[in-house]
Formats: structure tokens, sequence, C-alpha cells
């Protein structure tokens, strides 16, 4: 059985206690795009969205960054 990845509700945690810099740092370096959906979601239940403009352009961004494909180099 998985263990449950918390990352949203301690991204979410940074943010209600007023720093939205260290929020922004940790979206920038999500574990992978489900955390950042997640998070998303968390903020549109908790009526966050638009509330810090610079966290919404950097999960956007993030969501962006981890949905497309990557780009490989063969060996």
């Amino acid at each position: 059985m998985a263990q449950k990845n918390d990352w949203a509700s301690k991204v979410l945690a940074l943010l209600k206690g007023g720093n939205a810099n260290a929020a922004v740092a940790q979206i920038k370096v999500a574990p992978s795009v489900k955390d950042i959906k997640a998070l998303h979601a968390a903020l549109i239940v908790q009526q966050l969205i638009g509330r810090w403009p610079v966290v919404d352009q950097a999960v956007a961004d993030a969501t962006q960054a981890l949905s497309a494909p990557r780009l490989h180099r063969s060996p």
C-alpha cells in the first residue's frame, strides 16, 4: 500500500502562514504533476485562488513543466 503524500497540505500551510516565497520555492521543486494538481484543487476548495498571483503563476508553470514530455538524449 502506498503512503499518502501530504506535500500539498504542507505547501498550503506555508501559504496560510504568510510565507508565499517559501511556497513558490516548494512549488518549483514539486515532486510530481499529481502533487501540483492536488495543491491546485486545495487552493480552489479553500477559495485561495487569486489571493497570491505569484503562487497561481508558479502552479501554472509547474503544471506545464511537469506535464510536458521530456527531451531525452540517447546515451
